[in-house]
């Protein structure tokens, strides 16, 4: 539980964007609602470059504890420069941990081991640990399969074993999990949903990118693609310095509606599309909390949709009341003193009913967009070149009306773009795996509306 007395806790706010009318019997309400921490004073304090630790003020930041979660599957030691990356990249984030940052190293086969300290504990760092650490990486080598539920039970178990505020994982792996069930590792993800967040990465093209972003998404943490093991190293120092700014542990978007409302659903949208209505937990009777995860300071978007009963012409309500929580074990939960409004009001006006707010309809289509790609590279996985042709012009043409310059740039690696603006391509006749294997992963990355 994190500790809100301290001076340097972030502080929220939430902003809500919308368009508040609706024509007579009008019910749906949409809203973007931002959510921004500032002033928590950690993010950005550790290293910039790997293998460089900058030693940090004891006492700065909350109580965290960290487990890297490394593949040593006998698919690593092809190429071997995998598994010496792998070994470099957790070795930059042993470097990157604070003073004071309870960690542990975790080896991943069919098993999962403990690599350092052992015994069912964990370090705490500071330059006598780190060294240890490294010393102990050395031993690493490749063998085995692949059980990425193991991995993480383990790391629950050795989390879970100390009294932090933030608890965070880094997960790397090269192949698909083959050693274990999808329904035991989808029974390890609901297990661990909640009691810590988790960042993962796939090395190489072997991996399976549905099992990566599975992790993510169900532990409240980034997913993504590191080609070359040369980029290892600094991908993993970068997680840890994000992992090292956060602040506030498990807070939760808490939606409030009136009785006849439905919430139709909840879902980030920026930095990333994620889906959030099947998380619900019910909070009191009107109420349900969202798990939004860890925060430092940074900004993230909402796109709530609330189902209310017609009123007549001119009348209004409150649709929703969003909050920011921190739940209690007990039931009960730390309010983190920020809110937002949602409204409707029913009127006349057409052009005042029929206008669709500039956040709501970027943030409407740049979910397409993530459907779109995966959709379009499932039928082209499939063989259908028409449909693929299809869902990937139309995920070219979002691409450029938003602005995702970024996610324009990997399509273009997949497709040859005849027309963007009217979503017109050809599937080029070779595509790298490696290419495919990024745009899936990044699929869900969206740009900010300005504004």
């Amino acid at each position: 539980m994190a500790n809100f007395s301290k001076s340097n806790a972030p502080r929220f706010s939430v902003d809500v964007y919308q368009n508040e009318y609706l024509p007579e019997g009008g019910r749906e309400v949409n809203a973007i609602v931002t959510v921004t921490a500032t002033g928590g004073g950690t993010a950005g304090s550790a290293v910039t470059a790997p293998h460089q630790y900058a030693p940090h003020a004891p006492g700065r930041g909350p109580a965290a504890a960290v487990a890297v979660m490394v593949d040593c599957s006998g698919s690593m030691d092809y190429p071997p420069t995998k598994m010496r990356g792998a070994r470099d990249a957790t070795a930059a984030a042993v470097d990157t941990l604070r003073d004071g940052v309870r960690f542990c190293v975790i080896g991943g086969t069919h098993v999962a081991k403990e690599v350092y300290p052992g015994g069912g504990r964990l370090a705490v760092a500071d330059a006598t640990t780190r060294e240890q650490a490294k010393l102990a990486l050395r031993r690493l080598s490749a063998g085995g399969g692949t059980a990425i539920g193991t991995w993480l039970r383990l790391a629950d178990r050795l989390l879970s074993s100390a009294d932090a505020e933030i608890r965070h994982g880094i997960l790397l792996t090269d192949g698909r999990n083959e050693h274990e069930s999808p329904e035991d590792l989808r029974a390890t993800l609901d297990a661990c949903a909640g009691r810590f967040t988790c960042d993962a990465r796939g090395v190489g093209t072997d991996w399976e990118v549905k099992e990566v972003t599975a992790v993510a998404s169900a532990l409240l943490g980034t997913a993504d693609i590191v080609a070359d093991p040369a980029g290892l190293a600094a991908d993993f120092a970068r997680m840890m310095e994000t992992a090292m700014g956060k602040e506030v542990a498990d807070v939760a978007l808490r939606l409030w509606t009136p009785a006849g409302s439905t919430v139709k659903f909840v879902k980030q949208v920026a930095p990333t599309v994620e889906e959030l209505t099947g998380r619900r937990t019910e909070a009191t009777a009107r109420a349900g909390d969202y798990p939004t995860g860890s925060w430092g300071d940074e900004s993230r978007d909402y796109h709530v949709c609330v189902e209310v009963p017609p009123a007549g012409l001119g009348q209004e309500m409150l649709a929703a009341r969003v909050s920011l929580v921190v739940p209690r074990p007990d039931g009960t939960a730390h309010t983190l003193g920020a809110q937002g409004l949602v409204r409707a009001v029913w009127t006349d006006d057409l052009a005042a009913s029929t206008s669709l707010n500039a956040q709501v309809a970027h943030y409407t289509g740049q979910a397409e967009l993530a459907q779109a790609i995966q959709e379009g590279l499932e039928l082209r996985k499939a063989g259908d070149r028409d449909g693929a042709t299809a869902r990937l012009g139309r995920a070219v043409q979002l691409a450029g009306s938003s602005g995702n310059a970024d996610t324009a740039k990997l399509l273009a690696k997949v497709v040859d773009v005849v027309d963007a603006a009217a979503g017109t391509v050809r599937l080029k006749a070779k595509v790298e795996e490696a290419d495919e294997m990024t745009l899936e992963t990044r699929s869900t990355k969206t740009v900010r509306v300005k504004k």
